[in-house]
């Protein structure tokens, strides 16, 4: 039975099916002491992997208590023992001191006080959480990775939709989501809890984010309002929740985890290690952890970069907002605690200086807030002890702030430093308006037309053109790309459902498979001559039109088919593809756009080239960050080239097809050359001498003929209405 009966009690606290549940996940069994994390765990696996929902749920459930109590206790019991009397160590003395009486003099006292401090953490810990203490809970690094990636919510939401709790099974979906926010099968499933009736907007919440996060968002927002009394407690409490953020995960570092990490570094390096220096490098890791807690606090959920500068930059906001509300007191407060990060920052300067004239005589007691010198000092102090083992005991340490003073930096390593704090990465240049300069005798060169440009598509850095290619040429491509599917040896996703949504059928062709399959004979040559030939044509067109002074490189080239199922069509409210950015991670909720893997970073410029407008459905279409409201749309055609930068400026999707087969040349575009497409080279090597078919030649340019248009298939949105759609193309 999977042990399950052990956890009979669990069961019977559950509500009947069907009765009301509190929001969130409330504790189970308040008051009893927690249980194994991962024993409750791998019980709520076992109980999933059987069909038992309701058991699963509850151990689900219990694990995550249990690791939540966990590290409450170690917060509470190292906050009480650092406050009993005499629990302050001994300080230790300096580099210059003699080495016989420094130790003689301190050696007793630390190890006593540490003892101390021991024998309270271990009678504390005892009391909070049962028997054996926080040592009987340790949670492993395996289990530890599992609870980061929330991935408990992940099975909660399949339990709680068997038991048909909607409402709980959205909460723990979004939950999921929040920090995997490229998982394909979460995103179908939340496109599913949307559409169902049983589900409301209110039920899509996060129950993990810790509370500062909303006020932070919800203070920043009435900022941008111009609300700025209405923002200053939100942007207090986000400061507040912060600070609190750190120093729960700072208790955390001294937890036994940090010291299985120091043990397993040690064994690593292969030094003997004795009490001195086991004693040294568990510090070091314990200090570089507790040097990492900002960062990790500054990141937000299903992010791998912080916010820079969190609380420097929540700060400066505080003292702004205060100025304009006239609390020139608190303003000065919150000035003077930014220039203990930054001494020398002038716009705080120029701020104070402001602030004090308006204040006219100078008020005593007015001073930085103590938190904030209270977490400078004791920062630097860490760094200090860090950067000594660095430079006297070979330890690595990566200073993760960029305000730290350059005294406290061995000089050997401040030029490293800097070098790193100043390299921009090629692949992160954000795009920079080019002056269109040539592109207009370059398209007259090709024969092209310029149908939309960025103003008519209601955005920046967009371009509608046709006349890239003959109705010939979309029948040679269209007929390789026929050729192929029925070869069998297709690139991509092999003719398989779409990655993308359960009702379509995905093929796809790189230009290397299709010049193998052309010396193979499978196909004719003549088709896989002229992918080559037009991805050249929209690469150096793009460059005409949006970068003339600067070179871009062709860095994918896939023909792609998007078949509707037939039977499959009726009642669909999804997306053929949803609502992205080439480059970056798209968080619609914030409206921002996260440059970095596994996001493509290195794609500067997108590029679509329709072949065929026979099906229904399957428009692109462009929208503002927050992926809901429409700006533009694209009707395919054949020989149309839709162009833009491929960044959080152009969030992008297609609707459903829902007839037919939709086919175009997606291609992408960077500046970086050591990313550009090695496939591209190796097919023109293969097809430099083609063998001839018998009446094979390539076909005229003629203009091509007006497209029928087709009505547009709306689909609903997030909150399961159309979006509000400006202009259709």
């Amino acid at each position: 039975m999977f042990r399950l009966l052990q956890w009979l009690p669990l069961l019977l606290l559950l509500p009947p099916p069907g009765s009301p549940e509190p929001p969130g996940l409330a504790p189970l069994s308040a008051g009893a002491p927690p249980q194994a994390p991962d024993l409750l765990y791998a019980d709520g696996l076992r109980a999933y992997a059987a069909g038992a929902w309701a058991p699963a749920v509850a151990l689900l459930r219990e694990a995550l208590r249990s690791r939540a109590a966990l590290g409450r206790a170690r917060l509470d019991c190292g906050a009480r023992c650092a406050a009993e009397p005499g629990a302050a160590l001994p300080a230790s003395p300096g580099p210059d001191s003699g080495p016989g009486a420094a130790r003689g003099a301190w050696e007793p006292l630390l190890l006593r006080a540490a003892l101390r401090r021991a024998e309270c953490l271990t009678q504390c810990g005892a009391r909070r959480l049962g028997p054996g203490g926080a040592a009987r809970l340790r949670v492993g690094s395996a289990l530890q990775d599992a609870f980061r990636r929330r991935e408990p919510y992940n099975y909660l939401q399949r339990a709680y939709y068997q038991l048909k709790k909607l409402d709980l099974a959205a909460a723990t979906a979004h939950t999921f989501f929040v920090a995997n926010p490229t998982h394909l099968q979460m995103r179908e499933d939340m496109a599913k809890y949307r559409r169902m009736s049983g589900v409301r907007p209110q039920s899509f919440r996060d129950l993990e984010t810790p509370p500062y996060w909303a006020a932070y968002d919800t203070g920043l927002e009435l900022l941008g309002h111009q609300e700025a009394a209405l923002a200053l407690p939100w942007l207090e409490e986000a400061l507040q929740e912060s600070l609190a953020q750190v120093e729960s995960c700072r208790a955390g570092c001294e937890g036994p985890e940090e010291q299985q990490k120091a043990e397993e570094e040690a064994e690593g390096t292969g030094s003997p290690g004795g009490l001195y220096e086991a004693i040294a490098g568990h510090w070091i890791g314990v200090l570089r952890c507790r040097q990492r807690c900002v960062g990790d606090t500054a990141t937000r959920p299903g992010r791998s970069l912080p916010v820079p500068d969190f609380l420097p930059s929540q700060l400066r906001r505080l003292h702004e907002a205060h100025a304009q509300v006239g609390n020139l007191s608190q303003a000065v407060e919150n000035v003077l605690s930014v220039l203990l990060f930054y001494p020398e920052d002038e716009a705080a300067r120029k701020a104070l200086d402001q602030y004090q004239a308006q204040l006219g005589e100078p008020r005593p007691g007015l001073g930085p807030r103590e938190d904030i010198q209270r977490f400078v000092l004791r920062s630097l102090g860490e760094k200090r002890q860090l950067y000594y083992a660095v430079e006297h005991l070979g330890a690595s340490f990566k200073d993760p702030d960029p305000w730290t003073p350059a005294a406290f930096i061995p000089e050997a390593l401040r030029e490293k430093l800097r070098e790193d704090r100043e390299k921009t990465p090629w692949d992160h240049e954000p795009p920079q308006p080019k002056p269109l300069t040539h592109w207009k005798d370059v398209l007259l060169l090709e024969g092209v037309t310029l149908t939309q440009d960025a103003r008519q598509l209601n955005g920046s850095e967009r371009a509608v053109l046709d006349g890239l290619l003959t109705p010939a040429e979309c029948g040679v491509l269209l007929q390789l790309a026929k050729d192929a599917a029925e070869s069998g040896a297709r690139s991509g996703y092999q003719g398989r459902r779409s990655p993308h949504t359960p009702h379509e059928r995905f093929e796809g062709l790189t230009v290397l498979k299709a010049a193998q399959l052309a010396r193979a004979g499978v196909v004719g040559s003549q088709g896989a001559q002229l992918l080559l030939e037009v991805s050249e044509r929209v690469r150096s067109l793009t460059q005409a039109y949006f970068s003339p002074d600067r070179p871009l490189h062709l860095s994918f080239t896939h023909l792609v088919c998007r078949s509707a199922i037939e039977g499959e069509q009726a009642q669909r409210m999804d997306l053929s593809h949803p609502v992205h950015a080439d480059n970056c991670v798209l968080d619609p909720d914030t409206g921002e756009c996260w440059r970095e893997p596994p996001a493509y970073t290195y794609r500067d410029y997108s590029g679509l080239l329709y072949l065929n407008d026979d099906f229904q459905g399957g428009h692109l279409f462009f929208t503002e960050p927050n992926a809901l409201t429409v700006t533009a749309q694209v009707r395919p055609r054949c020989g149309r080239l839709v162009a833009f930068s491929s960044g959080v400026e152009n969030p992008h999707g297609v609707w459903a097809v829902t007839r037919g087969r939709r086919c175009s040349l997606a291609l992408w575009h960077t500046w970086a050359p050591e990313h550009g497409e090695q496939e591209w080279t190796e097919a023109k090597e293969l097809l430099q001498e083609p063998e001839k078919e018998e009446g094979e030649g390539m076909p005229s340019r003629d203009p091509a003929p007006e497209p029928p248009s087709h009505r547009l298939q709306r689909v609903q949105d997030k909150a399961g209405k159309p979006p509000r759609v400006r202009e259709e193309l």
